[in-house]
């Protein structure tokens, strides 16, 4: 139909198709060759750009990294190296201890009686020999009194044996001379000399009479002496056990007075294994307590057990501290401060330096043919930032400074030189 035609006109009446959309479409537009190859060029464009874009980075990142891990197979590391530093070895422990006095007894009764009176009481200051207390002894006066007569009786004894020994004499003397006149017999001049070696005899047995008696006189006077308890040092009333009239018996049964000299004190601490070796005599030591926060007791080490507790490994050492204020008291808790030189060499190196794995504590050491050997030794002490040794190293190793897992026993490394100093 051209343009030019009128359109039939369609019945109102006539029922419309399905399909119909009351109009006419256009008809279809057609692409000409040129476009079609115009618009192909254009999408494979975009999409070489889009593979530019997306793989070939990818692609050469992947290739650097090849190159980088083939380089770095083919380079030796690069490591930083020092000597280890011999260190003081001067070590400063603090040490729990207990303080003691240097002298400290129980004053027993040696004589039985009854407590006539006291002299002191605790917390007096007593001096050597002081009269602690007196006893009433009435059973050793009476001793006194019957071995007084005992003596007289023995010196009696002895004047009438001397006596029948001088009679013997005579007697003796006369037989010897009537004998051979024929006036007395044989057997008398016998039985005047055995009568004679008897009465010497009885004289001997007197003397020893007596000094048995002046022996017993002594004892007895001498625990008459007992009867004054004295002051066996200077020192201080700890505890007094006693009353007046308080009955007490020779022995270790009836306490009277506890007596300790705490000026100096003696304070016991114990020293670990590891130090033990380095305590020396007169070594200076310092204690403090608790009661005088802030101020110290200066004090020096007295003696050593020489010898290390099986149960603490550790060994008992006396320091003592001069106590004239009497400011220490015994049984204290106090903490000592020594600072013992070790008795081994020590050397110091960096705590980054350490490997600590299933084969123990070791370092990496580079030999004279720059490669990895590890070494093992023994950590004295870690002070954080460093470590201490004590064995496995002799202080002319280089040793590693940065522990590094990815090194191996016998890894070629190269060393890395230090920065020069700022100027």
């Amino acid at each position: 139909m051209s343009p030019n035609e009128s359109h039939p006109i369609q019945d109102p009446t006539s029922t419309p198709k399905a399909d119909d959309l009351g109009f006419d479409l256009p008809p279809p537009a057609a692409f000409s060759r040129t476009q079609v190859i115009a618009a192909c060029t254009a999408l494979a464009l975009v999409l070489g750009g889009v593979f530019a874009v997306t793989y070939l980075p990818r692609r050469n990142a992947r290739a650097a990294l090849e190159a980088d891990v083939k380089a770095a197979e083919t380079t030796a590391p690069r490591v930083e190296v020092l000597t280890p530093k011999a260190t003081s070895s001067d070590r400063s422990l603090v040490l729990p201890g207990s303080i003691r006095p240097l002298e400290e007894t129980v004053v027993y009764p040696r004589v039985n009686g009854y407590v006539r009176k006291w002299n002191v009481d605790i917390g007096d200051k007593v001096t050597e020999g002081q009269v602690l207390a007196e006893i009433d002894t009435p059973e050793l006066d009476r001793e006194l009194t019957a071995a007084n007569a005992e003596l007289t009786q023995a010196r009696a004894a002895l004047l009438r044996a001397e006596a029948s020994r001088d009679l013997s004499k005579s007697n003796l003397a006369r037989y010897e001379k009537l004998v051979p006149a024929g006036v007395a017999s044989q057997e008398d001049l016998d039985q005047r000399q055995g009568q004679a070696r008897v009465d010497a005899a009885s004289v001997t047995v007197a003397q020893a009479s007596i000094t048995s008696a002046s022996a017993n006189i002594q004892r007895i006077r001498d625990l008459k002496g007992f009867a004054k308890i004295v002051a066996p040092f200077a020192g201080t009333v700890v505890s007094r056990s006693i009353d007046r009239g308080a009955l007490v018996s020779s022995g270790n049964g009836t306490p009277l007075f506890r007596i300790a000299a705490t000026d100096p004190v003696r304070v016991f601490v114990g020293v670990p294994q590891d130090i033990a070796p380095s305590v020396k005599a007169n070594a200076k030591a310092m204690v403090s307590v608790r009661e005088f926060a802030g101020q110290n007791f200066e004090g020096t080490v007295a003696r050593t057990s020489g010898a290390l507790e099986a149960a603490t490994r550790t060994m008992n050492t006396e320091v003592r501290v001069p106590n004239p204020d009497n400011k220490l008291l015994s049984g204290m808790y106090a903490e000592v401060s020594l600072t013992l030189p070790l008795p081994h060499r020590v050397l110091e190196v960096p705590a980054t330096a350490l490997y600590n794995d299933a084969k123990g504590l070791r370092v990496a050491v580079v030999d004279a043919e720059n490669k990895i050997r590890f070494v093992p030794i023994t950590v004295e002490r870690d002070t954080g930032a460093t470590i201490l040794i004590s064995t496995g190293l002799d202080g002319t190793e280089r040793v590693v400074k940065l522990a590094n897992v990815q090194l191996l026993e016998g890894t070629k490394v190269e060393i890395l030189l230090p920065a020069p100093p700022p100027k």
